[in-house]
């Protein structure tokens, strides 16, 4: 029998809220064995040794480039590894472009969490920083596209998270000021991004964190799902007087 978590009900002091900024890798989709899968096949025509699950998960969430960076720099020379970095990152995007989507799964929940944050009104935005190109695909896959009306990419921008950039213009192109807005990530980086931006934040304990313990995520409550994430922003909406 699967038990679900129990955590503290998130605490909101700002105004009613009306959007949603939702994070894709690691809060939405698992796709690490996606990353692990691409990442191979670019070590291997670089004749270097293969990655893990187990590391990789450690490097999701700052994009492409700092990902391609991290596997590299235990398997050159500092030197030989930035020689390599356009070649590396070719080859991954290549191969990553194949099998996007082939290696993943849906975290629980999720679709039932965004149907009843929709159903309530709230405005949906996805910020990741993954490749827009490569972030529509995986939510077409899953049929969740639909939920959002903006899809910002770490590729959309010239910043990404943890920058506030993404989720100020994510919230501009809403039309919704940041202080009425929540944005929801498995890290440190999606929580960085919010607070900086002005936003309401929710962390998910099972995604990535770049390796670390959720707990240690400055934010304004764990919630165990998206689903719960809007039931506790339906609580906030309707406060006990």
């Amino acid at each position: 029998m699967t038990v679900t978590p129990s955590f503290p009900a998130p605490v909101f002091s700002g105004p009613r809220i009306e959007a949603a900024i939702i994070d894709l890798d690691g809060t939405m989709i698992d796709t690490a064995d996606d990353f692990t899968a691409g990442l191979n096949g670019m070590l291997a025509q670089l004749d270097a040794a293969e990655t893990s699950r187990e590391e990789v998960v450690e490097y999701v969430g700052k994009g492409s480039e700092h990902l391609i960076r991290s596997v590299l720099a235990p398997r050159f020379e500092a030197g030989h590894a930035q020689d390599r970095f356009d070649e590396a990152l070719a080859i991954y995007q290549e191969e990553y472009s194949r099998i996007n989507g082939t290696h993943t799964r849906l975290y629980p929940d999720v679709e039932a969490g965004l149907k009843a944050m929709r159903d309530a009104g709230l405005k949906l935005a996805c910020v990741t920083n993954k490749p827009r190109r490569f972030a529509v695909q995986l939510l077409t896959q899953y049929g969740l596209i639909g939920y959002f009306s903006v899809v910002i990419g770490g590729d959309t921008l010239a910043k990404k998270k943890p920058d506030p950039l993404p989720m100020i213009t994510a919230c501009a192109e809403m039309q919704v000021a940041p202080q009425a807005a929540v944005a929801i990530g498995d890290s440190e980086n999606d929580a960085m991004a919010g607070r900086a931006a002005g936003l309401a934040t929710l962390t998910v304990p099972y995604g990535y964190n770049h390796g670390q313990s959720v707990q240690t995520i400055k934010s304004d409550g764990i919630v165990a799902s998206l689903l719960e994430a809007a039931k506790a922003i339906a609580a906030h909406q309707s406060p006990t007087l």
